[in-house]
């Protein structure tokens, strides 16, 4: 059974059918579902929405109207007591969202997949193929800020183009959420950083490449233009969102393009998308270098203030950990290591997976174990990243992906 009822009725467990008002401008990209976030609920209570349909044969009934008290006597008037913010979101262990994100990858890369295919043949995408994407990004996120993104980073089956969409939305809704922006502007973050490069699927199909980031670069610059004209002629995506993917490849000493715009004349999202894609592209690699370790991408990123609104970059080291996951360390021990998860309380003490030690300037396996390092009481600490060219070990996306697997799988046995 429907029932139309006010905002500030709406409770925890209740299915949302329908949100009344323009469906971007609400803080839900989702049409029907259950609401069973608290940080969702603030949100809802906070936005411009007063009235909302809820289903009560799928989810929680409205709590039946309170007895009116007996009125009391005049009392001298008092201020309004402002309704503290809840917390963003309730950080989940990594085991736990690691589970949710390999599902999310999974269908996540499945629409993405279709909605670059259909990018391909020339058909326009709208604002609503790929709101539930980012919708469940943004949640993943919100619960930890670095399951998803450190899952794709340790993945090496995802072709390359869908998989640097994903990780691009992934990276726009944590900075976002850094940077303090409002869900709405996160949310819409995220959209940029999947629709920003779907002219590449296109024009990549038209010169016969298989892999975009062989396309010369006269051709590849052609992407920006040809995805902002798709993107304005559907009519639903928010010019704030299309101005984005019309600057993402604009830099703030004017050395971009398409229009050559320098520092403040570039959009905030443009920016934002610069520096991800930026960190994104140095540790996939492209025709003219090799992928990066995640920890010396951001090295590299900060020769590029320059370039780079410096700012944004210092917010996406925030976002990602001085050590993302997917690092390669060696340890004071002599032992090698992959960073696996990052400590709240301290990013440059992260959670480690120990796979590998040296001896006489040999490479030992050793039984992978998790280590936390702001927890272990300098049992160890990490004395610099890993130098590839010393360690024969599989190739490192392969790596990545098993001591990944692994970690989830050691951690899932572990005892509660």
């Amino acid at each position: 059974m429907l029932k139309r009822i006010r905002t500030d009725r709406v409770e925890l467990g209740m299915f949302i059918q329908r949100l009344e008002g323009n469906w971007f401008r609400h803080p839900f990209w989702k049409s029907r579902f259950v609401l069973d976030d608290p940080a969702q609920l603030q949100a809802l209570r906070d936005s411009a929405v007063e009235w909302v349909t809820i289903d009560c044969e799928l989810g929680r009934d409205v709590a039946a109207d309170p007895v009116a008290p007996k009125p009391a006597a005049p009392a001298a008037a008092v201020p309004p007591v402002r309704r503290a913010a809840l917390p963003v979101a309730q950080r989940v262990g990594l085991s736990e969202e690691m589970a949710r994100a390999e599902r999310l990858m999974r269908s996540a890369g499945r629409t993405v997949d279709r909605l670059f295919l259909e990018a391909r043949l020339g058909r326009t995408i709208a604002a609503s193929d790929v709101a539930p994407v980012v919708e469940d990004i943004y949640a993943s996120v919100q619960r930890n800020i670095y399951a998803f993104s450190g899952l794709l980073r340790c993945q090496n089956d995802q072709a390359h183009l869908y998989r640097h969409a994903l990780a691009i939305a992934a990276l726009m809704v944590a900075l976002g959420r850094r940077m303090g922006l409002p869900p709405e502007q996160t949310r819409a973050a995220g959209m940029v950083g999947l629709l920003m490069d779907t002219a590449l699927a296109q024009i990549s199909a038209d010169c016969g490449i298989a892999d975009y980031r062989n396309l010369p670069d006269a051709l590849a610059r052609e992407h920006v233009t040809t995805a902002v004209i798709r993107l304005r002629a559907a009519g639903d995506i928010p010019a704030a969102v299309v101005n984005g993917c019309l600057h993402h490849h604009e830099h703030c000493d004017g050395s971009g393009y398409p229009n050559g715009l320098a520092g403040d004349a570039i959009s905030l999202f443009g920016r934002m998308a610069a520096v991800c894609d930026a960190y994104d592209t140095l540790v996939m690699g492209s025709h003219d270098h090799p992928p990066v370790d995640p920890a010396r991408a951001l090295d590299l990123m900060h020769a590029l203030t320059t370039t780079h609104d410096p700012a944004l970059i210092a917010r996406l080291v925030e976002a990602v950990g001085v050590y993302p996951i997917g690092s390669f360390v060696q340890l004071t021990s002599g032992r090698f290591a992959m960073v696996v998860d990052q400590d709240p309380a301290d990013d440059a003490l992260p959670v480690v997976r120990i796979f590998a030690t040296e001896r006489d300037g040999v490479l030992v396996p050793l039984r992978p174990v998790t280590l936390a390092l702001g927890h272990c009481y300098g049992e160890d600490a990490i004395a610099c990243l890993a130098d590839p060219a010393r360690l024969s070990v599989p190739p490192f996306d392969t790596l990545r992906a098993d001591i990944m697997a692994g970690t989830i799988r050691a951690a899932q046995r572990a005892p509660a």
